[in-house]
């Protein structure tokens, strides 16, 4: 028999973290500690405010229901947290890290071994203009050759500038640049934006307008110099059916795929399925996890066979993370095991 221990977390970011959707100086997120005859498996459920849809109003009761159902068949529990993805991707962690030698061993691979890395973008956060090029400059100087930059939230002028200023000391064969909007502008804005952004060599552009637009987002794929890219557009499609037709009905240069937000691995799964068989390429991008859903998300990646390098963010934005053997070298996520696990806050022993 299992049981289920909840443990919530908040956790602290280093700076405030800016997005087209407005700011957070925290994280809040709940690990879910499954426990069956001595073994133990460690998930986290990290709602992302602004994005997810699970209902946080019934939160706490789905809980509490989880706990005490914890034992029901899978799929019953499945179609019970239907409607809360985060929570469900958190069980489901859980889950496979009680299937594990180590709650932390989710996917055994080259990459758990240490033997090999995987390639990632560096992030830069909203902020006013100096400060994102401190952080552009920061990241070449780190090794990294991709760059994902969000944009969005300041005067339009600036952040062409700053792209432009970008290209003028890297082409495309020296830095890849991807662009995020988060779906801050107009469907009538956004072609003129992207024909301007189609002079600088830019990979491609996530979610240039808000999600739920199929049809304008259709039109924009169509017209757009930039390859496109959806993201908040995936979120709250369950049904196979919906998830064909959307990709149909867009057509799309790229998907983004972010477990936490799309309920899980094997619904991820389904998207990267449908992805491949349409001859889309897609990455997969972590939404803010600590230490502990990064590192089943990156286990998990190498399993996919991914092509290109994929949006895993590091626990360097929290003061308060997990402690971890993960670590970003020269632009690629790799398991140190010079360093350790430490799991004090669940209260195991392994």
């Amino acid at each position: 028999m299992k049981t289920l221990k909840v443990i919530p977390h908040t956790l602290k970011f280093k700076f405030e973290v800016r997005t087209s959707r407005g700011s957070m100086t925290e994280h809040q997120v709940w690990y879910l500690v499954l426990e069956e005859e001595g073994f133990y498996g460690i998930g986290e459920a990290a709602p992302l405010k602004g994005l997810s849809i699970d209902n946080m109003e019934h939160w706490n009761a789905k809980l509490r229901w989880l706990s005490q159902h914890v034992n029901d068949d899978e799929k019953k529990i499945k179609t019970a947290l239907k409607n809360f993805p985060a929570l469900y991707f958190g069980y489901e962690m859980a889950l496979k890290s009680l299937d594990g030698e180590h709650p932390m061993m989710l996917f055994p691979s080259v990459f758990t071994a240490g033997k090999a890395a995987i390639p990632i973008n560096g992030l830069v956060w909203m902020n006013d203009a100096k400060q994102m090029q401190s952080q552009i400059d920061k990241l070449i100087d780190d090794g990294f050759t991709v760059l994902k930059m969000k944009v969005g939230a300041l005067d339009w002028k600036d952040e062409l500038k700053l792209i432009k200023e970008l290209r003028k000391k890297y082409d495309n064969t020296e830095i890849q640049l991807r662009l995020d909007a988060n779906g801050a502008w107009s469907p009538e804005e956004a072609i003129d934006k992207l024909n301007k952004l189609s002079e600088m060599e830019i990979h491609s552009i996530e979610q240039p307008i808000r999600p739920g637009q199929w049809d304008a987002m259709a039109e924009l794929c169509a017209q757009s110099p930039v390859p496109v890219a959806l993201d908040e557009e995936l979120i709250g499609i369950h049904e196979l059916k919906r998830k064909k037709e959307l990709i149909k009905t867009i057509t799309p240069d790229y998907l983004i795929i972010k477990p936490t937000l799309l309920g899980g691995f094997k619904a991820a799964e389904e998207w990267i399925k449908l992805a491949k068989e349409s001859g889309i390429d897609w990455w997969v991008t972590s939404a803010l996890e600590s230490n502990v859903g990064l590192n089943a998300i990156s286990q998990w990646v190498v399993t996919q066979i991914p092509r290109v390098p994929q949006g895993l963010g590091t626990g360097m934005l929290y003061e308060n993370n997990i402690s971890s053997p993960l670590e970003v070298k020269k632009g690629k996520l790799l398991i140190n095991y010079e360093k350790s696990w430490d799991l004090s806050l669940f209260q195991i022993e392994i």
